[in-house]
């Protein structure tokens, strides 16, 4: 009796009514003319995930495409990125109701089903919840519900009580390293209690983002990106970066992570203290005097101003994305700045230079993303998850239509 009332207590913060304050986000008005233009945007998308599943062999997945050679780049299931095409797929066959997309979808599914056992990896939130979670949502297919469950225990193995983190990387030289990426994954865990009324998976994911508030914020809201912790006694031995310009720095992509996630931490426990966490992080970004006019942000926020530094799509997109359902939990006035934002990366990814004609870009949606600057990998390059989250924050506008 006891532990179902404790799980009770965790199923009611995981998924309560909305708050009063996520109501406000009623008020807000999206515009028409950026409604026709994500229109347009995911005619086009679907036609040019067509060409996509054209060029892509039937044992991989895409991953990117290098316009000098017309050579595209994929990869096996196991690679962190595996889920975001199949994601995709569900999202534009959401829009069209084009079943060619659909199956696609499914049978790219089959490929990844036996990364649920995977224990290697932090990544399974975007391999699994991506990919199987639209589809579940979507198709409301049992199979899909204990691929999930599966990939949220195997995701737990990896977290240490004593550091309180998933750790991120098994290899040398780090010890136990956490990465601010893995603020992503925890989405799953959440998804997992809820439809297992195992608060476990709860606890582990609270834990894991009170640690990374605590240990990998500054005190201007920005976020290393990797802390390095002794897995015995879980104290912190470094604070560095693996893909951003410095260790010191703010790399674009890991402030949009840290966005992302502690809006969706707010959205699933109700706790205001992650609401005002991704309100800082949101202040760093949109008030960073390195953020370009267009909010389309460079690829680390202190990357030398000579030569250019170069842009990430795939920042941009998930901030909009961010953005647009941070929207719903603050004030109107807060929530439309955000909103304007997010119009305005939207607007700015449709134009000719991040968006290609049907055909071009190796079929992939966005041009101008950076992978691994500092490996020299993926650099000016589109990217399936720059895709992934622009369609999702053109889809999450298009619902504010809906509820207006």
């Amino acid at each position: 009796m006891y532990r179902i009332f404790i799980i009770s207590i965790y199923l009611g913060l995981v998924l309560p009514a909305a708050p009063a304050n996520a109501q406000k986000k009623d008020r807000l008005e999206p515009k028409p003319a950026i409604l026709r233009l994500i229109d347009g945007n995911l005619r086009q998308a679907v036609n040019q995930y067509k060409v996509l599943m054209s060029r892509t062999p039937t044992d991989r997945m895409p991953k990117t495409y290098y316009v000098n050679g017309d050579k595209p780049e994929t990869s096996e299931t196991g690679w962190w990125t595996s889920g975001f095409y199949p994601g995709t797929l569900f999202y534009l066959y959401e829009f069209s109701r084009d079943t060619a997309l659909l199956h696609e979808a499914q049978r790219r599914l089959t490929l990844l089903e036996k990364e649920q056992y995977n224990k290697g990896t932090h990544d399974l939130g975007f391999m699994m919840y991506c990919s199987f979670g639209n589809g579940l949502r979507l198709l409301n297919t049992p199979q899909y519900k204990d691929i999930l469950l599966t990939s949220a225990r195997s995701l737990s193995t990896r977290f240490h009580p004593a550091v309180g983190c998933i750790k991120s990387w098994d290899s040398k030289p780090w010890h136990y390293p956490v990465i601010i990426d893995n603020m992503m994954n925890l989405e799953l865990l959440f998804w997992a209690t809820h439809e297992s009324g195992d608060s476990s998976f709860y606890k582990i994911a609270v834990t894991h983002a009170n640690t990374t508030m605590r240990n990998h914020y500054r005190p201007d809201y920005s976020s290393f990106h990797v802390v390095d912790y002794d897995s015995i006694t879980g104290d912190i031995l470094a604070k560095k970066t693996a893909q951003g310009y410095a260790d010191s720095s703010a790399w674009a992509r890991g402030q949009a992570w840290g966005l992302y996630g502690y809006t969706v931490m707010y959205r699933s426990t109700h706790d205001p203290k992650y609401l005002a966490h991704a309100q800082h992080i949101a202040h760093f970004i949109l008030t960073n005097p390195n953020l370009p006019a267009d909010k389309i942000p460079v690829w680390d926020y202190n990357a030398p101003a000579f030569p250019a530094p170069l842009r990430d799509a795939s920042a941009a997109a998930i901030m909009a994305s961010a953005l647009i359902e941070l929207s719903h939990y603050v004030q109107p006035d807060i929530a439309r700045g955000y909103l304007d934002v997010a119009e305005q990366i939207i607007v700015n990814l449709s134009s000719n230079g991040y968006k290609p004609v049907v055909g071009a870009n190796g079929g992939f949606i966005l041009r101008h993303s950076v992978g691994h600057f500092p490996a020299h990998t993926e650099i000016d390059v589109p990217l399936t998850y720059a895709d992934y989250y622009f369609v999702e924050a053109m889809l999450r506008y298009k619902e504010l239509a809906l509820k207006n």
